[in-house]
């Protein structure tokens, strides 16, 4: 009986390629505000993607890293903690994927980054780290910042303290990462191996030994911390003073928000006529007559009137990244602890509630950090009326139709960005009012203790910045590229059907048309029409479509390619009717994902259920008293600023 038995001498077999090795799984570990996130960014660049753990919603980086090996290098960027004791959701995903409890995310090594300008303190995360006897690289970050400061460190001495590799680096200038690449490199080669330490390591759950551990560890490789920064106490002296750290803060706000307005606008102009000119050159290319208009009136004035905003989205983030990497949002933070405990708050929600004006999905998530159970449900029920940066399109759309541009307090802040600033204070105001009430009555719980670790006062890295701007525009065009683009053809169909004698019927004959007249006698009181209508009803999927809908019904109509969006919007809308749309969208939940998250974070539908119906209720009664009581009031103030 002749055939291949798969010998090595066979001619096929030679020419077989080999199999394929699994990745080479490697976690970055270390506390909070240790240049985790820079290193990892730098590692990885654009190779990197954002995902959940399986069965949690806590948040984790993955990224791909290029070495010479034959096998992919994974690099895991692990949520920050200052131990391996799970009290937090954030610090039980950690302990759980260093010690193996998360199938198919078992690490072969670790990169545990410490900052060393606080080595004693964060040399306490070493212990537990070590005690796992995985290869791992003791990273010493802000090595720049320790020698500028006068403090100094013995890497030899240190190694053989903790019987472990130890790496002084700089992640944000790339001073020393040459070394991490070298571990990784041999990591994935099987090269490394786990010494002994000098010290004997402590058990993990004795605090006491592991304090003195790590004293002693210090000790032995002569580190001498360095002299705090002058200028951080000087700083700190001013920002966080009683009265003066408050203004500052509100000054900061004020210049983000005007900065919306007047440095975008150029660049949104210049997009808007790419959009406009594109969408032109495009129609004469496609000759079918139903195609071009689903194409062009559909597609393109749809998710086009999206993308005019992505400017101003990426500002505001830019403006967040600077004052995070700056270290100035920690102060903030305890700024902010000051006022939210009267509303019965921690500081520890200022963190997730800041987030959420970035989305409400994340900071649902990063409530996962506050241990008192009912703090973080407090925290989860106000995090969506904070405003997300899915409302900036609606929010600038509108207040640019009605609302004139004119100096207030000269350069420094203007009508449109005074309005927009109130539209976010609105939306704080509400948030904190709500938690008031929940905390007084059925989450009432005893006061937490705030602890929070201040960083030092850093220059930001621009490439960490930029690297976060184009993960947001990648979210952002995502999200256009999909859910908008979904809406728009579909809205697109429902405006051509039913056919009339192989026709389609005017817009408001069609099936959308009949769905916006049938909501129209429940939202005729807000002053609004059936356009509006069906606006509000795709923007459940997510809150900017409503802009991409109007685009796509007034671009059918001809009105938008003719006036523009906000001309066409301002024929239709009276005052009254444009500030109830503001306030409707400043209080609505309109955001199926943020519900779907919070049901997974409370454990059920009771907690989602009630919040929908909350802001629902609000959104529409203060709508209602928008339009019927300050209607008037809205139009007499435009006309005063024409």
């Amino acid at each position: 009986m002749s055939g291949c038995h798969d010998c090595a001498d066979c001619p096929a077999a030679r020419l077989a390629p080999p199999p394929a090795k699994a990745a080479h799984v490697i976690a970055i570990v270390g506390p909070p505000n240790s240049g985790k996130s820079t290193l990892f960014n730098r590692l990885t660049g654009l190779h990197q993607k954002v995902a959940n753990f399986p069965g949690v919603t806590v948040e984790h980086h993955v990224g791909r890293l290029r070495a010479e090996t034959d096998r992919e290098v994974q690099l895991v960027d692990l949520p920050g903690v200052y131990s391996l004791l799970p009290r937090s959701e954030d610090e039980r995903v950690t302990h759980d994927v260093l010690t193996g409890l998360r199938p198919g995310m078992e690490p072969e090594a670790v990169l545990l980054i410490l900052d060393c300008t606080n080595l004693g303190r964060h040399l306490l995360l070493a212990a537990p780290v070590l005690n796992l006897k995985l290869p791992t690289l003791v990273i010493l970050n802000m090595a720049d910042d320790l020698r500028n400061r006068g403090g100094q460190v013995d890497v030899a001495k240190l190694s053989a303290e903790l019987g472990a590799p130890v790496a002084l680096i700089s992640a944000a200038s790339g001073e020393g990462v040459e070394k991490v690449y070298q571990f990784i490199q041999g990591t994935a080669a099987g090269r490394a191996k786990v010494k002994a330490p000098l010290i004997q390591l402590p058990v993990l759950q004795d605090i006491p030994k592991c304090r003195r551990w790590a004293s002693e560890v210090g000790a032995g490789a002569a580190y001498r911390a360095p002299e705090p920064p002058r200028w951080t106490r000087r700083l700190d002296a001013l920002f966080l003073h009683p009265w003066a750290g408050p203004l500052i803060f509100l000054a900061v706000v004020i210049l983000v928000f005007q900065s919306i307005f007047a440095w975008a606008t150029p660049v949104m102009d210049g997009m808007k006529t790419l959009v406009e000119t594109s969408g032109e050159w495009l129609a004469p290319h496609i000759p079918s007559p139903l195609l071009r208009s689903l194409v062009v009136d559909g597609v393109w004035s749809g998710v086009g009137s999206v993308l005019v905003f992505l400017p101003q989205i990426l500002l505001l983030f830019f403006f967040i990244g600077i004052l995070e990497d700056s270290g100035y949002l920690a102060r903030a933070a305890l700024i902010a602890d000051r006022s939210m405990r009267k509303f019965g708050l921690q500081g520890k929600s200022f963190i997730p509630l800041l987030s959420a004006y970035a989305c409400a999905v994340p900071a649902v998530m990063s409530a996962r950090t506050i241990e008192n159970k009912r703090d973080r449900i407090a925290t989860i029920m106000i995090a969506p009326l904070m405003t997300c940066s899915a409302r900036l399109p609606v929010y600038t759309l509108i207040i640019a139709a009605f609302l004139p541009n004119r100096p207030l307090l000269g350069p420094i802040l203007g009508t449109q960005a005074a309005a927009l600033l109130g539209l976010y204070v609105l939306g704080f105001l509400a948030a904190v009012l709500t938690a008031r009430l929940l905390k007084s009555s059925i989450l009432k719980s005893g006061g937490t203790p705030f602890v929070l670790e201040m960083p030092p006062y850093r220059w930001p890295t621009f490439r960490s910045i930029g690297l976060r701007l184009l993960d947001r525009a990648r979210v952002f065009l995502r999200k256009a590229g999909t859910v908008i683009l979904v809406v728009a053809m579909l809205l697109w169909v429902a405006a051509h059907l039913p056919l009339h004698d192989g026709k389609a019927p005017e817009i408001a004959q069609s099936f959308a048309g009949q769905i916006g007249h049938a909501m129209e006698p429940l939202i005729k009181p807000l002053g609004f029409d059936w356009k509006i209508g069906i606006g509000l009803l795709t923007s459940l999927a997510a809150r900017e479509t409503i802009v991409a809908t109007l685009g796509t019904i007034y671009g059918m109509e001809g009105e938008a390619a003719s006036h523009g969006l906000q001309q066409a919007l301002h024929t239709d809308l009276t005052p009254g009717g444009a500030l109830a749309l503001l306030v409707f969208f400043a209080f609505a939940m309109q955001c199926m994902s943020t519900l779907a998250i919070v049901r997974r974070e409370t454990g059920g539908w009771k907690w989602p259920a009630a919040q929908f119906a909350y802001m629902g209720l609000l959104a529409y009664a203060g709508a209602f008293l928008a339009n019927q009581l300050a209607g008037g009031a809205v139009t007499r103030l435009i006309a005063f600023l024409q």
